[in-house]
């Protein structure tokens, strides 16, 4: 930067992002043409930042002319930041300060942050730390306050930012600031600054390593790193430290460095204010006039590509999308990607990487998608793909781990991940070759974990143990390895020694051992993956399901589709509220609703039915299944990952990669299983050579074809080493290793495929555990929607009949917005075959008693040619109609009459509601509305008590309905008017007894019920929350999966310890027989025998995993059939009823004494009444 010394309080800096320089000629057009500009006093320009630092005379021209002077170039130039003055007016009101700011959460609250103050008059210079969540400022006290500060941050949108001032306590009062504000002396004649080039850094990680030992130099004041940029910038004092130290201290770290700016010089009489220290000794960030440069200040390069401060949106307000950009071939086209998209409207900010191929995009969601973004680019003529959004930058990373073997590589990998700064949990799976990382993406970086788990993996046995061994831990390979190693070792130590003493007969040696161990071995692992492969078919086939192309189309006034715009497009451009067009035999792309056609859906590979599903006008398609017959068009309502077949396959990845508890236990078990190994053989080679010395003859019986020719001490040696090799070979933490997760792999893959998601192994392990089932009413047990279960016409008082009975109420009713009124609507309109009724005016609702109203235009829903003469009195074109309970009536002069009165009570006492109907002041009708019982609900109970499992029932509704369901259905355990805090009580009170809980239910109330209880198990139509909290969720709304998630975790867990058996027995009998305990039982094995079985051992287990493919879900027609005979009804009096928290009526014995009856097979449709009381419609 060439400068010119000047009046220190007119001198100022601005920097200009300056686009469309492609060579050095335009570097120097642009400081030849600027920098002959009177009142510019030097210019630096960055072909490579694409950027022109501008030192200037303020009083002589201004920013704004120097931008028009780039353009009249030719030039595009954006200010990225204000003009800051280089040197303060007053050094006595420089002020620094350090402001807690809550309620900063992202990025972009520091950018709104930052476009604020930069134009705050006063503002000298500040730095908005996200990660301490603190605005340093440096202010002059003359022309600013703190107090406005406050109030401005404050007054910013969202509106959530707090601003603590300097010794003000949390109630408000402010203490002396002289404490916190110190003027700041220091000759700027000694403050310079370097830029310097800094290649090699990878993550994060470089960047805070940097910095932290850098910082800490004497006579470095401030440091900044950009991994973006690969450079840093340093001020630093030129007594006590030089620009090439500065260099060759970060070279020291291991990094390739050059200086790229030289040095800036920084000339100004008087002092300069440096920082006040007020966080500790890792606090480096300098507080000066300069530091609002974008060398100097991290917060004025927030985005490399930044719009406007008016036209972007607000903080928090957008989005980010990454996308795939093919056909760049040069800088040039980075540049015209940016500057294109800049222009549109919504487009906040654009970065364009060449080398990378791929373009992050932040905008405005109200303006601007995904798909918006994408098409943009497309029309510049590069290809443009949507990239998924990775979770990295949420702290999650899922990994692909090659060369692990056993599950010792399990153990370590975790352990030294879990060792390691800034990792919160790791996971890893042996079966499906994953791992799961959560981590702090402010202390570590992906590149960091995938560092520490490389040194574990290797193609070749000699490469993996040497690096298990490197990292002081030891795996399978390491057993092979030593086997091999000292065969081989030995018979060349051996076979040289006979060489030297010149022997008569050749030595017994181990040659033929190592080939005879990779082969078998290889042969093993190369079988075990084939088998392992297969554990994941069923997530395999879920993902083989997903569409990838959609065809969108554009419907006209009328709903017609206009053939000339329909567009084939990738699915992952298919955006909410599309209207998507599928053919016969076509796969839904998206989950969405039929707006137009009728078809057959098969759905059976996501929800396990193997009937096709009726699909028609206003019916929900799910993503995956198949259009089976005509053309449908539909209206996409969840995309992306979004969509039921993205969750499905979402869920069955997380639970194959999750451990199960056994698992757990395995691998650490595993983690001593190798050096155990180890010590085994030694001592196997030791006491065979001390019983060969001592009795020789133990040895010569039982060494295969013995020669007295030979020397006793080589036949002694060769016999212990073999039996000490053949221990290494046959022992195998594999099968120890594997026995849990390909069970588990295959259990939740069954599962999905009969629409049983299990979240995991633990899961999946705890519900064969389950001693207590606690339904929810309300759309668990019952369907969770009103219906009109009969309609008794009183044709003795109003001679009407059915039909105009129905249209009369159901126009009533039309217009009501109670639930029990729409039930009465629908019930109507489906009786008269009808989409419309008649005209209802004066309409009058009264809070828990009824509704009154006129009701006109109905003689064509009846089809009356002439009023017959049964028809009421009034019998005009409009009729005065009454509907609710005996109050309403009662209150507008109607006598109830004993038999209607006693007809209402007998549906009430079931726990129905009846509402009476009253046409032009007479009784006409009765009404019985309830929550009908699902068909499945009693045989599953059934099924349950069958199985040694107690059943409850909590509930929110009244004693008298929730009693009504539990005697239909068979539970003799009531909790109802139970809150949802009680039913997290319940729960707990159960567990305190020593029963596994397992807790069903769909709603948002049930969903703290369902995360306290040892397995959530939520409905699939029920609520997301509900889902969000569960542990297993069923896809299909059908209680009969509760009892087959059990059973399936049975056989899951049955299997396991089947596992665990077949490889105990390899080891537990394999070692002792290797070791030459069952000698004198005639047991010899060879060391390739030893690799035979360990090989086996793995092989094994998965091919007793994959048995579990075999499980088919039990029918309803078995479940019918088992309980033939055997289910019988409850008696009210059987039913032992709870209210609240108010358990009074309970014995402390309940769960042992009450009996265990089958439920009743009576299907009749009950009452959902909330109140206790009549119910108003």
């Amino acid at each position: 930067l060439a400068y010119e010394p000047g009046n220190p309080s007119e001198e100022s800096l601005v920097v200009f992002r300056v686009e469309g320089m492609t060579c050095q000629s335009c570097v120097q057009s642009v400081e030849t043409g600027v920098g002959g500009m009177p009142g510019v006093l030097g210019i630096r320009v960055s072909l490579t930042d694409q950027e022109a630092v501008v030192a200037f005379n303020s009083c002589q021209v201004g920013p704004e002319q120097l931008r028009v002077q780039i353009e009249q170039m030719g030039f595009t130039a954006i200010t990225k930041n204000s003009s800051v003055p280089m040197f303060s007016r007053e050094i006595r009101n420089i002020l620094t300060v350090s402001l807690p700011i809550a309620g900063m959460h992202c990025g972009s609250c520091v950018r709104t942050i930052t476009e604020c103050l930069s134009g705050l008059t006063g503002v000298h210079s500040f730095t908005v730390l996200l990660e301490t969540r603190k605005l340093d400022l440096q202010y002059d006290q003359s022309l600013l306050s703190l107090e406005t500060v406050r109030e401005v941050v404050e007054a910013l949108p969202p509106g959530m930012f707090r601003v603590v001032l300097p010794g003000q306590e949390p109630h408000g009062k402010v203490s002396n600031l002289e404490t916190s504000l110190q003027p700041l002396q220091f000759s700027s004649s000694e403050l310079q600054t370097a830029v310097i080039g800094i290649v090699g850094m990878t993550c994060n990680s470089c960047v805070q390593s940097i910095e932290g030992m850098i910082s800490q130099k004497p006579g470095v004041f401030f440091i900044s790193v950009s991994l973006k940029e690969k450079r840093g910038v340093i001020m630093f004092n030129a007594k006590m430290t030089s620009q090439e130290e500065v260099r060759e201290a970060v070279e020291d770290m291991g990094f390739e460095t050059s200086l790229l700016g030289g040095k800036a010089h920084i000339s100004q009489p008087g002092p300069v204010p440096l920082p006040t220290n007020t966080q500790g000794p890792e606090k480096h960030t300098l507080k000066s006039p300069l530091a609002s440069s974008p060398h100097i200040s991290q917060m004025t390069s927030v985005d490399p590509v930044q719009m406007p401060a008016s036209h972007c949106p607000q903080g928090g307000m957008t989005q980010k999308c990454f996308v795939r950009v093919t056909g760049m071939t040069c800088a040039s086209c980075v540049s015209n990607i940016e500057r294109s998209l800049l222009k549109h409207r919504g487009v906040a900010s654009v970065l364009v990487s060449l080398m990378a191929g791929k373009a992050e995009v932040r905008y405005d969601p109200r303006v601007l998608d995904a798909a918006g973004v994408s098409r943009l680019i497309l029309d510049l003529g590069f290809g443009a793909t949507l990239m998924e959004d990775s979770a990295i930058s949420d702290g999650k990373l899922d990994l692909s781990v090659t060369g692990m073997t056993c599950a010792s590589c399990v153990h370590n990998i975790e352990t030294r991940l879990r060792s390691s700064r800034g990792i919160q949990e790791a996971s890893v799976s042996l079966a499906t070759n994953k791992a799961h990382v959560k981590f702090d993406p402010e202390v570590l970086g992906a590149r960091d974990i995938i560092r520490i788990i490389e040194v574990f993996g290797g193609r070749y046995f000699y490469i993996q143990a040497y690096r298990s061994l490197r990292h002081g831990v030891a795996n399978m390979d390491v057993l092979i390895v030593l086997a091999t190693t000292i065969s081989y070792v030995y018979s060349c130590v051996v076979l040289l020694v006979a060489m030297a003493e010149k022997a008569e007969r050749s030595p017994v040696t181990f040659f033929d051992t190592p080939p005879m161990l990779f082969v078998f071995i290889a042969l093993g692992r190369w079988l075990e993956h084939i088998a392992k492969s297969k554990t994941s078919a069923a997530l395999a086939k879920l993902m083989s399901l997903q569409a990838t192309d959609a065809t969108i189309v554009t419907l006209g006034s009328d709903n017609s589709v206009l053939r000339y715009n329909e567009e084939q497009v990738s699915v992952e451009l298919v955006q909410r509220g599309d209207v998507v067009k599928v053919v016969p035999g076509g796969k839904f792309p998206v989950d969405g609703k039929v707006i137009e056609g009728s078809s057959m859906a098969d759905e059976s590979l996501i929800t396990g039915e193997p009937m096709p599903v009726r699909k028609k006008p206003g019916s929900y398609v799910i993503a995956g299944s198949i259009n089976s017959q005509g053309a449908l068009l539909v209206e996409a309502t969840h995309v992306g990952a979004d969509t039921t077949l993205s969750q499905i396959v979402k869920l069955v990845e997380e639970a194959q990669t999750s451990k199960a508890p056994i698992q757990q236990f395995a691998d650490k078990l595993s983690g001593y299983f190798v050096p155990f190994i180890i010590i085994v053989s030694v001592l196997t080679l030791v006491v065979w050579l001390i019983i060969g010395f001592v009795d020789f003859n133990i040895v010569a019986e039982y060494f295969p074809g013995y020669d007295k020719n030979i020397p006793r001490t080589d036949v002694i040696v060769r016999f212990a080493f073999q039996a000490s090799i053949t221990v290494l070979s046959i022992a195998c933490p594999c099968s120890l290793g594997l026995a849990t997760p390909t069970a588990v792999m295959v259990g939740t893959g069954v599962g999905a495929q009969n629409g049983i998601l299990i979240k995991g192994g633990e899961p999946l392990e705890m519900a064969h555990k389950i001693k207590a089932v606690m339904f929810d009413k309300t759309g668990t047990i019952t369907n969770g929607v009103p219906q009109v279960t009969r309609v008794l016409v009183l044709w003795d008082q109003a001679r009407m009949p059915l039909r105009k009975v129905l249209a009369v109420v159901g126009t009533a009713e039309a217009s009501s917005e109670h639930p029990l009124g729409l039930a009465v609507t629908k019930h109507c309109k489906q009786e008269l075959d009808t989409g419309t009724l008649g005209y209802c005016h004066d309409f009058q609702a009264v809070p828990g008693c009824g509704i009154s109203c006129k009701v006109s235009n109905i003689d064509e829903l009846v089809n009356l040619v002439n009023p017959p003469h049964e028809c009421l009195g009034s019998g005009g074109p409009s009729y005065s109609v009454l509907i609710g309970n005996r109050e309403w009536m009662r209150r507008n002069g109607l006598h109830i009459t004993a038999d209607v009165d006693e007809a209402m009570t007998s549906h009430e006492t079931k726990g129905q509601t009846a509402i009476l109907v009253a046409i032009d002041g007479l009784l006409c009708a009765m009404l019985a509305i309830a929550d009908t019982v699902k068909p499945e609900s009693a045989l599953a109970v059934h099924t349950l008590d069958s199985m040694g499992i107690d059943v409850v029932m909590i509930t929110g509704d009244n004693r008298r309905t929730a009693k009504a369901i539990a005697t239909q259905v068979g539970i003799k355990k009531v909790f109802a008017e139970v809150l949802p805090s009680h039913k997290v009580a319940k729960v707990r009170e159960v567990q305190e007894r020593g029963l596994k809980v397992a807790m069903v239910g769909d709603g948002v109330n049930d969903s703290p019920a369902l995360a306290r209880a040892d397995l959530g198990i939520a409905i699939g139509t029920g609520t997301d929350v509900a889902i969000e909290a569960a542990d297993v969720v069923l896809i299909r709304n059908d209680l009969l999966d509760v009892v087959a998630s059990i059973e399936l975790s049975k056989k899951t867990v049955r299997r396991i310890r089947i596992n665990f058996v077949f490889a105990l027995i390899y080891n537990l009998l394999g070692i002792p027989i290797a070791a030459g305990v069952f000698l004198p039982a005639g047991l010899v094995l060879q060391p390739w025998m030893g690799s035979a079985a360990m090989a086996a051992s793995s092989l094994s287990v998965v091919l007793s995993s994959l048995l579990l493919r075999l499980y088919k879900k039990t029918t309803l027609e078995s479940y019918e059939l088992r309980a033939q005979g055997h289910m019988k009804s409850v008696n009210p009096s059987q039913v032992s009823m709870h209210v609240g928290l108010d358990d009074h009526q309970r014995n402390h014995n309940t769960w042992d004494k009450h009996g265990k009856s089958p439920a009743s097979q009576d299907r009749r449709s009950l009452l959902e009444d909330e109140k206790g009381k009549d119910q108003m419609v």
